[in-house]
């Protein structure tokens, strides 16, 4: 664990150096607040800003989690990882350390935009349920940024990454139930939100708001955050042996 951390450690100064894109990163979400959150109350979800709130969390996890893979291909490109690969650590501590900074970035971003929220309306929780948010967004984060890390080892290119990214990253986030609820959406919009990967973790933070504890949700993130990590730990020891 001492190289993850140290990893992680590493990332951490890098992205702290790079203050436009600390900024940045905050800027599309803060956005969906200000614009939609406040601008659309719309009479099918009463308060909005409380509707809308899950859909923008889930959103920047998602937002930092599909970019964790450009980390390990610049790393590549730049010839960090070979000189990390010959270091006396296990070489899945590189992968794990990526999954995991890109996870507490994500976290760290949606706790800034969570009190912003606070402050402009959203209805306030209790302890237990910020808890389990943040647990939901711990899960969601592994496994997109596993996800994306698996995608970037296949394509070993930047270019296609960056298409690849460009092409999921809004489809899944309007294919999810962050802007409208179920009963409002067409049939077949319905039956793609209802397996969208950010739709559960969504869901699960409303059924918090609402005073429900979605163990089945959290359940089924935990399950998929677990297979996906293991998918990648694979691949990244099949390419990089």
């Amino acid at each position: 664990m001492k190289g993850v951390f140290t990893y992680i450690q590493r990332d951490f100064i890098r992205w702290f150096r790079y203050r436009v894109g600390v900024v940045s990163t905050l800027v599309l979400p803060a956005a969906w607040l200000m614009f939609v959150g406040l601008a659309l109350p719309v009479e099918f979800t009463g308060n909005y800003l409380d509707f809308i709130t899950p859909g923008i969390l889930v959103m920047t996890i998602q937002t930092a989690g599909i970019s964790s893979g450009s980390l390990l291909m610049f790393d590549k490109m730049l010839g960090f990882l070979n000189k990390f690969l010959a270091m006396p650590v296990p070489r899945e501590s590189i992968l794990v350390s990526k999954i995991l900074f890109i996870t507490l970035r994500g976290i760290l971003q949606s706790t800034i935009i969570l009190v912003l929220v606070i402050l402009i309306g959203a209805t306030i929780l209790n302890p237990l349920q910020y808890g389990l948010i943040y647990l939901i967004l711990f899960l969601f984060g592994v496994f997109i940024s596993a996800f994306s890390t698996t995608i970037a080892l296949y394509l070993d290119d930047h270019d296609s990454f960056a298409a690849f990214t460009a092409m999921v990253t809004m489809p899944l986030f309007f294919t999810s139930s962050a802007p409208m609820p179920y009963d409002v959406m067409p049939d077949w919009l319905c039956a793609i939100a209802h397996v969208n990967p950010l739709s559960f973790a969504i869901d699960a933070i409303r059924d918090l708001g609402s005073g429900t504890i979605p163990f089945f949700s959290i359940g089924l993130l935990a399950v998929f955050s677990v297979i996906i990590l293991c998918i990648s730990g694979y691949v990244f020891r099949r390419i990089t042996v």
